[in-house]
């Protein structure tokens, strides 16, 4: 998606995967890369300086420096686009104090399709009873350091919400052992790991004789790329406040 007026991005984590994936969506985009910086060992660079000289930002770096990387955009009043995953509970309210001051889009998966399927997935979990039971399956690349993804736990999010429950109150981790039968209204979560995959993800509602299964597949990285820079471009301009990607697709 281009912009009529060229918006410069920043990238922490620039020298990822991901990083690199994005400075080629930018440019695709006609947008302008404002810089990058790193982990020290992989160059390092001053967040500061970086949030100063942008008019957004975008991490994907970790979430041990995601503390610094949010005093620098409030310091500069620069918004932000948070795609880390594997963030905790601290991380969540570091990004709930941020948003009181600046804007900040924080996802676990920035593609336009899986965050279509999250709409899907909770409008289904809606409509359908307890009596259909959720599971949530993911795959990812053998060097995925995080289980369950953070867009299955976004898709777990969405089957809550259609519940109107907490997610907490019916997560279920990956079974092992004599677990018993399966207890009515949980959300079940499976992680393969292996390969060179994207990410692949499914949700499976499973009822007496009949299985719904909504699915989406990555084939490279820069689907997430595509999306993060058009969820930048949507956060400039935008008031303070925490934003997802539905409100980029308007959903």
């Amino acid at each position: 998606m281009t912009n009529p007026q060229p918006v410069a991005i920043g990238i922490i984590g620039s020298e990822g995967r991901m990083g690199r994936a994005l400075a080629e969506a930018i440019a695709a985009a006609g947008h302008t890369l404002a810089g990058g910086i790193d982990a020290p060992a992989k160059g390092g660079g001053d967040p500061q300086a970086l949030a100063a000289a942008s008019q957004v930002l975008i991490d994907f770096s970790s979430p041990h420096a995601l503390e610094a990387n949010l005093d620098a955009a409030m310091a500069a009043g620069t918004p932000i686009l948070i795609g880390t995953t594997g963030l905790e509970e601290r991380h969540h309210w570091l990004i709930d104090s941020a948003s009181q001051s600046i804007p900040v889009l924080q996802t676990g998966n920035t593609s336009l399709g899986v965050n279509m399927l999250a709409a899907l997935v909770e409008e289904a979990a809606r409509r359908l009873g307890e009596e259909w039971d959720i599971e949530i399956v993911e795959t990812h690349h053998r060097m995925k350091v995080d289980a369950p993804s953070g867009t299955a736990l976004l898709l777990g999010e969405a089957a809550a919400r259609g519940r109107a429950i907490p997610l907490a109150d019916a997560r279920t981790p990956a079974r092992e052992g004599i677990t018993g039968a399966r207890q009515p209204g949980t959300i079940g979560f499976a992680a393969l790991r292996g390969g060179s995959v994207a990410g692949d993800h499914s949700v499976l509602f499973l009822a007496d004789n009949e299985r719904l299964t909504l699915s989406h597949l990555a084939e490279n990285r820069g689907i997430f790329a595509r999306g993060a820079v058009r969820g930048a471009v949507w956060l400039v301009g935008q008031a303070p406040g925490r934003y997802g990607m539905k409100e980029v697709l308007g959903l």
